[in-house]
């Protein structure tokens, strides 16, 4: 098949599409109000950058020579300052945690020597910090940055680190905090309304199946209680696969989803109560 044209443009215009000619530049933010000595006035300006994020005060005074009335010569004092704010990223910092256990001995003999314990880590003697697994983990599946990339990002700031280790390390993490989904899921199947749906992904290097096979990701959501979100994989569709993620829901609960039959088996042998999805409804009839 012959190539779009249109496609070598994809990853490469992006700024000139969003922003064409003549489009305005994002200037400097101005807080809500200015400080000046005696009062505090509103000013007018772009809308304030948030209130939480950290800030940084830098100072822009004018040289001694310049605090001199033009008229009488007086020395000026300070009155005030004109405010304005601008969005600063500081750019990814790897850095090495050194942790130095201590030993002790006895200085009169050579029967008690003592070292301090190491701290109790998600992965015990893992090269990677807890803060630096949950930056993985949330790049990966928060931020779709596949680990080869992450590898490469990290490889720039001195963070060598091959693909390999961030896999074992991901897999690590997950059996790691598996008892915290485990009690999610209670959570989840004991909640009034639970919203279901499934979606197609593929899994390029599955074992025993083809790349092209479909598997899919079941996502499972409350929608009383407390907010929880679920994700599930399994390689097939069907009921023997849906079932189990429903096991224990609540008789007279309520299961949302859309018109896919094996939801209605699932609501009918556990004694739940099946509704339809109202965005599939409306589509439904728009298309008919």
């Amino acid at each position: 098949a012959r190539a779009n044209p249109a496609q070598r443009d994809l990853f490469l215009n992006e700024a000139e599409v969003l922003a064409p000619n003549g489009a305005p530049i994002a200037e400097e933010a101005t807080p809500e109000a200015v400080e000046v000595a005696g009062h505090r006035r509103k000013k007018r300006g772009r809308k304030p950058l948030d209130p939480h994020l950290p800030r940084e005060i830098v100072r822009h005074e004018l040289a001694e020579a310049e605090r001199i009335c033009a008229h009488d010569g007086t020395r000026l004092v300070e009155i005030g300052a004109e405010i304005s704010e601008q969005l600063d990223i500081v750019p990814q910092q790897v850095r090495v945690i050194q942790h130095h256990r201590v030993k002790y001995a006895c200085p009169c003999c050579d029967e008690s020597i003592r070292v301090t314990p190491a701290p109790v880590r998600i992965i015990p003697k893992g090269l990677l910090t807890e803060t630096a697994l949950a930056w993985v983990v949330t790049a990966k599946y928060q931020d779709s940055l596949p680990l080869y990339r992450q590898a490469a990002l990290l490889s720039r700031f001195g963070g060598d680190l091959s693909r390999n280790t961030l896999a074992a390390s991901m897999v690590r993490v997950g059996d790691a905090v598996q008892p915290i989904i485990n009690l999610l899921r209670d959570h989840l199947l004991d909640a009034d309304l639970i919203l279901g749906d499934e979606t197609v992904v593929q899994v390029l290097k599955e074992s025993g199946r083809a790349a092209q096979s479909k598997s899919y990701l079941w996502a499972q959501m409350t929608g009383s209680g407390p907010p929880i979100r679920l994700f599930s994989y399994t390689p097939g569709r069907g009921g023997t696969h849906a079932q189990p993620l429903y096991e224990g829901i609540k008789p007279g609960a309520v299961l949302m989803s859309d018109g896919y039959e094996v939801y209605n088996a699932i609501a009918a042998s556990r004694g739940a109560i099946h509704l339809g999805c109202w965005a599939h409804a409306r589509r439904y009839f728009v298309e008919a």
